[in-house]
């Protein structure tokens, strides 16, 4: 899932200033794993899939299964992710799964903001900028 695209590689943009500011990598540290996922969930999982499956998106409980709505959740889910589409969708699929199945969206943020924590680790460790585009 993570090799190259066919149409060349992909490259960071984050320029090697950055790479080397500690208050930098913290702050993007913090941000993926303490608000992005809080962000994404809500709007995701707890808003969208409902919102999908009436307009009173409050009428429709937490974790409520509609096959449209999940699959639409998962694609557009993976579309935000850019050339990484893929891991985006097995994402989604995963996380919007762990919705319906718990119906609990503080587990789908605590699933999130651990993917994400180890995303960082990973770049971190091996200097795969890439990843952080």
């Amino acid at each position: 899932l993570l090799q190259k695209p066919l149409y060349g590689a992909i490259a960071s943009s984050l320029p090697d200033s950055a790479r080397q500011s500690v208050g930098f990598l913290v702050w993007r540290v913090a941000g993926s794993v303490l608000l992005v996922p809080i962000v994404e969930e809500l709007f995701w999982r707890a808003w969208l899939m409902r919102y999908l499956m009436s307009r009173d998106f409050r009428s429709v409980p937490l974790g409520a299964y509609a096959h449209a709505s999940f699959w639409i959740c998962a694609v557009l889910f993976a579309s935000e992710h850019g050339p990484y589409w893929d891991v985006g969708l097995a994402a989604g699929i995963l996380y919007n799964w762990w919705m319906v199945r718990t119906r609990n969206v503080a587990d789908c943020i605590v699933a999130h903001a651990v993917t994400n924590a180890c995303l960082c680790a990973w770049v971190l460790y091996t200097g795969a900028w890439q990843y952080w585009l």
